[in-house]
């Protein structure tokens, strides 16, 4: 791709490693694991339309992976209250990945030859992919096609680092984690895969306190299903990952929840639906049948009447495993952060289709050129790459066929933003960055290697 230089980056440094697979023990005990016999949750299905004859999908089937996380959450419903067969998509595969590195070796090869069409994503992972940076210089390139959710996510602390200050503003940060350093080595924090939002996550929080992530504290790569056993253990200090593992934390009394991103950034952009670009091109009907699915689901998830159901159906066995009352709350906007403090907010809680901004579904142009700035900003792609980044993103963000979809699907015109940004962003620490000028906000930032 013309004006990005990625000869010189190192593969292994955005390569994750890969994790075990989720286990029978990872699975709740102290709230109670659902039964082994759990039948599948039936719930009232779509009801069939008349598809119109020039928008029947050319093929009724896809493979969709996912992460067992709240954000998979409208891929999940889509399937199971039937929106996908609904629009003309009869055989859609859900299909669980181990972590974010099978997910990505596995769009690599695709469907055909065992794996799938694209899924669910952290960011940047589709333009990573789409470069070849993570998929050993093979380029495999992605659409991103429309936004899953907003917050959702958390950063759990280790219950033995209770009372020490770290809360969404770091009392005494440096100090802190110096004086860890010196006592029996750094403090250990994980994420679910480098480079990607769960990092970019606990790296704003720390920065925004005066930590620098990559010479304070040891960051480490951990599938979100392990977190939890690992912070058991005593391997790790703190995490950043998607519900339910961080609440999951102050249930069992492991640790509490220092930071909500909704309270670093709310209505953040959180993960998308990418797909391989051979995929969408090939199969243009398909795709906005998947998308008007898709729509449908995120605005059942948001209507929270449906709440109770929908985490009925993505904890049972077949999805994320887990005992239902640990994600009730959460879904709700009601947190215990397990530090005396509580959250009862609806907007603090996982959105799907509307936040306190507009439209969640919609992919803004100007959430990607975050993503790629942070991604310079930490050294992850090189200093020149905002040079041309606007253009790298149009390539990459078809929002254009989400529109498409929408207005097939009836989508309100109010519904449908008409601007490709959504204007400048605000962080928790008074940080703006506005879109027009992402050097701007580098210049702005302290900790940076950019």
């Amino acid at each position: 791709m013309s004006g990005f230089n990625f000869k010189n980056l190192s593969r292994r440094r955005f390569i994750a490693t890969a994790g075990t697979t989720v286990l029978g023990s990872l699975l709740l005990k102290a709230c109670g694991n659902p039964p082994e016999d759990t039948p599948k949750v039936t719930s009232t299905q779509a009801a069939k339309i008349n598809i119109a004859a020039d928008q029947v999908p050319e093929v009724t089937k896809v493979k969709l992976g996912y992460l067992p996380i709240v954000e998979s959450a409208p891929l999940i419903i889509a399937k199971e209250k039937g929106f996908f067969a609904k629009y003309g998509l009869t055989d859609v595969d859900i299909s669980k990945q181990a972590n974010w590195g099978a997910a990505r070796d596995n769009v690599k090869i695709g469907s055909s030859a065992g794996g799938i069409d694209g899924g669910q994503w952290q960011m940047p992972m589709p333009y990573l992919i789409s470069e070849g940076i993570i998929t050993d210089n093979l380029k495999v390139p992605m659409y991103v096609l429309l936004q899953l959710n907003t917050q959702g996510n958390g950063i759990a602390i280790a219950g033995k680092h209770k009372d020490k200050g770290l809360a969404l503003k770091i009392d005494k940060a440096k100090e802190f984690f110096d004086k860890t350093k010196s006592e029996g080595g750094k403090f250990k924090a994980a994420f679910t895969f480098p480079k990607a939002n769960q990092d970019f996550w606990i790296r704003y929080w720390l920065a925004a306190s005066g930590v620098d992530p990559d010479t304070d504290i040891e960051l480490l790569t951990v599938p979100s299903a392990q977190t939890v056993a690992n912070m058991k253990t005593g391997t790790m200090d703190a995490f950043s990952t998607g519900d339910p593992w961080p609440y999951r934390i102050v249930k069992e009394k492991i640790g509490f929840i220092s930071a909500l991103t909704a309270e670093i950034w709310k209505a953040h952009p959180e993960e998308y639906l990418a797909m391989r670009a051979d995929w969408v091109d090939k199969y243009p009907k398909a795709t906005k049948a998947m998308l008007k699915a898709i729509m449908e689901a995120q605005q059942w998830c948001d209507n929270f009447d449906n709440r109770k159901e929908l985490v009925q159906i993505v904890a049972t066995k077949n999805y994320f495993g887990v005992a239902p009352e640990i994600l009730e709350g959460p879904m709700m906007g009601k947190y215990d952060l397990g530090d005396g403090r509580t959250v009862d907010d609806k907007s603090m809680a996982p959105l799907y289709w509307k936040d306190a901004k507009g439209n969640v579904s919609y992919p803004y142009q100007s959430h990607d050129l975050w993503f790629l700035t942070e991604s310079v900003r930490w050294g992850f792609l090189p200093k020149d790459s905002l040079a041309t980044a606007k253009d790298w993103i149009k390539k990459v963000n078809r929002e254009d066929i989400w529109r498409e979809a929408a207005k097939e699907a009836g989508i309100a015109v109010a519904d449908i933003p008409t601007s490709t940004s959504r204007g400048v962003e605000e962080f928790f620490d008074g940080i703006k960055f506005d879109p027009e000028n992402p050097q701007a906000y580098l210049d702005s930032l302290k900790i940076k290697k950019a």
